[in-house]
């Protein structure tokens, strides 16, 4: 099933407008609200008329590839198993594949792209020129080979997180006194236990994606988290989950077992030492939702060789890894030897007297 929306006006293409939240027409400039609905089908089609919904698709290679036809051109477009919206190759035309956003493929949550590709590009380049240790080529030169907007699937957890810990603690006091100076220790044996609640924690859910990557790329804001409507993928590739929420949730139970130790740990305090003599977390999933988040991919292509760098849809957070400058690097640890040893220098000179 390829879905495909046109202006009521011109008949042009529409596609989900990063900037005004709204479907708007690349030829008229006409905008239309994003509507809520469910599987499309011929029934539904009647119900928005600013819409035009035709289906085609067969299935080979095993699964692992699907043949779709471009409702604008008739081109024929291969797509991997994965792919729930995509482009047409030959005219350009947005393709929202409804067949696999059904039944379990279907999202239930999603949060809209807010940047667009325009404000992207010229937020990379800034943070690019912002490197202090990359070469000075790779934050002057034009050389971004291309800009993909992506909505990656994610799973959101609302998790319980419940911890103890024994702890032996002193507080050390000293005094003087008749000449003398006293030290007086005291002996605490602490107990802590908590119940805490975490609300949508993101984990990436496509074998494709960087988990490190996608990782670094939070926070996002929940305030703009939407019922998934398919008319936001119009213009953006989509990807469907690999991993199931029960297959991912060892990762996230590791991070948040982590989470409600630091969180024991923050709560003893106060003391002039603490040992953990024992401590225990447990996590348990409440609910796991399946979430599409924004995310702009960069390939930037610096010397023969490609550095992939990945943007906040929402925020404009980048990460990545951009190439450094040995020249940079050596004059910065040149620099800073320089004044540790003019620091040690002049500490001398105080120790011996010879500084007023």
């Amino acid at each position: 099933m390829v879905i495909q929306y046109k202006c009521p006006d011109c008949g042009a293409d529409m596609a989900f407008n990063a900037k005004s939240g709204t479907l708007s027409c690349e030829s008229c400039g006409k905008t239309l609200p994003v509507i809520e609905y469910n599987e499309p089908t011929d029934e539904t089609v009647e119900d928005f008329e600013s819409f035009e919904t035709q289906t085609s698709a067969g299935t080979f290679g095993e699964g692992e590839a699907t043949q779709y036809q471009c409702n604008n051109c008739g081109a024929v477009l291969i797509t991997d198993k994965d792919t729930t919206a995509t482009t047409c190759s030959f005219c350009g035309a947005a393709m929202i594949l409804g067949d696999r956003l059904s039944g379990q493929m279907a999202p239930a949550k999603v949060i809209p792209f807010s940047i667009n590709k325009e404000d992207a590009v010229q937020a990379f380049r800034k943070w690019c020129k912002n490197g202090l240790l990359t070469p000075k080529g790779f934050a002057t030169a034009e050389r971004i080979k291309n800009v993909t907007g992506i909505y990656v699937p994610f799973w959101l957890y609302d998790l319980n997180g419940q911890g103890e810990a024994h702890a032996d603690c002193t507080h050390v006091h000293t005094y003087e006194a008749n000449d003398y100076i006293y030290t007086e220790t005291k002996h605490y044996d602490v107990y802590r236990k908590v119940d805490l609640n975490y609300n949508k924690v993101p984990v990436d859910a496509s074998e494709k994606m960087d988990d490190t990557l996608m990782d670094k790329l939070e926070p996002f804001h929940y305030d703009n988290l939407k019922d998934f409507n398919t008319p936001y993928l119009a213009g953006y590739l989509a990807e469907k989950y690999n991993y199931t929420d029960a297959e991912l949730f060892p990762r996230v139970k590791d991070r948040i077992n982590g989470y409600v130790g630091d969180y024991i740990r923050s709560t003893i305090h106060g003391y002039s030492s603490t040992f953990i003599r024992n401590e225990w977390t447990d996590v348990k999933q409440r609910n796991a939702s399946y979430t599409l988040l924004p995310i702009w991919m960069i390939c930037y292509d610096y010397k023969d060789s490609e550095h992939i760098f990945a943007m906040n849809g929402q925020t404009g957070k980048i990460v990545g890894k951009p190439p450094l400058s040995k020249g940079k690097i050596a004059a910065w640890i040149a620099g800073i030897s320089g004044s540790v040893f003019l620091i040690l220098e002049i500490l001398t000179i105080i120790s011996q007297g010879g500084l007023l």
